[in-house]
């Protein structure tokens, strides 16, 4: 059941994204990542009059937003009574409030572009644990003040049986890379300069404003937005707040005369599935199924993931064929909502964006109402209790568990016998050895040799093989490195280091 490998179907339809060539000198913003957080804060300021620079380390889109499965949806599986059960009654509030604002200004933009299609929302369970958290979700998305309707079993547009589910109407799903194209166009159209493959090293205090050093030049600027993900700058050590989470996507041509679910589903089951349609690149009609997420580096096999991904939609829908697959990373927040607001030091003068919990088409937008707000001093009444960067009692907890999970991780990584990977097919083949008292991270793709060192670059953590996309990821804090050993994402600034050739 499978054609062709490792593209987001978003990519492979993606229309053309302008960039610019050189680098400004001086700006009034400077926006760090040109994913959907980025690009919609540089519209906002940028209609506004204000200068501002948008870059990205690598493209636009390049990251979580390009391989997301892009539901700008209010209903969310199981978030609302997370919150409701954890930070509080308050918190819900202001999230759906900020959700709501978010999806309004993004179809607004939208509308007319294509890049939208309205669309039913479930939010469904296939046994007795799901109901539990359906029936604890609505109780919340009440409080939120949503118009959700509760069904028990019934027929839901799915092929198989559904035990209890969530209705709310008029929610969308979105092609990501094209909304991209419109806000970028239309935030060039206000004067911002987009520079892509332009990576963020430092910032450093002026008496009027910052300097802002990247790998193409500085930026003088009044004010830095952090919208990549993982904070690029992190003094408030947010990693170990953070909490990062990976997982498979595919998209699926179904068998003549099979419909494909008219909705946009999430399952709240312990494995978790989404399910959405999406355009191929011949205007097909395509199933896109993700879910069952797991932390990056501590899987011996992802490739194992993928294959349970295609068996469980060749069973749910007979005939299927993947014709793309692709991964996507995000992260959660201790205190278990989204961080939106300035960060320590610099007079309050950089401002960040993290912690989407997989819902980054709403909390995007929000994030980037947000500090929009923020930059010209008037942030939004809802957007308070997203700028605390306190964890509360729980939320310490949890990073206490987090944190000695990860100690245990270095343990593990620094003592452990060599580790040998091989693809089925043996196209690839990995291992972890020791040379004296180095780590070696050794790989050979396709043919190509690589030696690199085996140790992150952020906080000394073992890596280990991701059989499925061939990189080599961190199980501290999910940082990714290709075999060459360029950084592909986390919070790892460095590349890992040359160790000779492989064998």
């Amino acid at each position: 059941m499978i054609e062709n490998a490792e593209r987001s179907i978003w990519r492979a339809t993606s229309p053309r994204i302008e960039a610019d060539a050189e680098l400004p000198a001086e700006s009034d913003v400077v926006v760090a990542g040109a994913g959907l957080a980025g690009a919609a804060a540089a519209l906002m300021l940028s209609s506004r009059g204000h200068r501002v620079v948008l870059l990205d380390a690598a493209a636009v889109g390049a990251r979580t937003t390009g391989d997301s499965t892009a539901k700008l949806s209010l209903l969310q599986g199981r978030t609302l009574s997370t919150l409701l059960e954890r930070p509080g009654p308050a918190a819900l509030r202001a999230y759906a409030e900020a959700n709501s604002h978010a999806q309004v200004w993004l179809r607004d933009r939208l509308h007319g572009t294509g890049a939208e299609e309205r669309r039913t929302a479930y939010t469904y369970a296939t046994g007795v644990e799901g109901d539990e958290a359906v029936r604890r979700e609505a109780e919340a998305c009440v409080l939120a003040g949503l118009d959700v309707r509760v069904h028990g079993r019934g027929d839901i547009g799915l092929p198989f049986p559904v035990s209890s589910s969530l209705e709310l109407e008029d929610q969308s799903q979105l092609h990501p890379m094209a909304v991209l194209a419109q806000l970028v166009r239309d935030a060039r159209r206000h004067g911002t300069v987009v520079v892509e493959h332009c990576r963020l090293r430092a910032v450093h205090d002026e008496a009027e404003g910052l300097v802002v050093e990247t790998a193409r030049g500085r930026v003088r600027a009044r004010r830095l937005i952090l919208a990549t993900g993982f904070p690029a700058l992190d003094r408030d050590a947010f990693f170990a707040r953070l909490t990062p989470s990976r997982q498979f996507v595919g998209a699926y041509r179904l068998p003549a005369g099979m419909a494909a679910p008219d909705g946009i589903y999430l399952s709240v089951d312990r494995i978790s599935r989404s399910l959405r349609t999406a355009r191929g690149e011949g205007g097909e009609t395509l199933l896109v199924v993700g879910g069952n997420s797991y932390f990056p580096g501590r899987d011996p096999d992802t490739s194992q993931r993928l294959d349970a991904l295609d068996r469980w939609t060749s069973i749910a829908f007979p005939g299927a064929v993947r014709t793309h697959w692709w991964a996507a990373q995000d992260y959660r927040m201790a205190n278990g909502r989204p961080f939106m607001g300035p960060i320590s030091g610099h007079d309050g003068r950089v401002l960040a964006a993290m912690g989407f919990a997989k819902w980054g088409m709403t909390n995007a937008v929000a994030a980037a109402i947000a500090l929009a707000g923020h930059a010209e001093g008037s942030p939004p009444e809802w957007a308070a209790p997203f700028a605390d960067r306190a964890v509360g009692r729980r939320g310490a907890g949890e990073m206490l568990k987090s944190n000695a999970e990860v100690a245990g991780r270095v343990v593990t990584g620094w003592t452990r016998p060599q580790e040998s990977y091989r693809d089925a097919d043996g196209s690839a083949r990995a291992r972890v050895i020791r040379r004296g008292v180095l780590s070696v991270a050794e790989s050979v793709v396709d043919g190509t040799h690589c030696a690199v060192s085996a140790v992150c670059t952020h906080l000394g953590g073992v890596l280990r093989w991701n059989s499925a996309e061939r990189s080599w990821d961190c199980p501290l804090h999910g940082s990714r490195f290709a075999p060459d050993g360029r950084v592909l994402e986390g919070p790892a600034k460095h590349d890992l280091k040359p160790k000779g050739g492989a064998s």
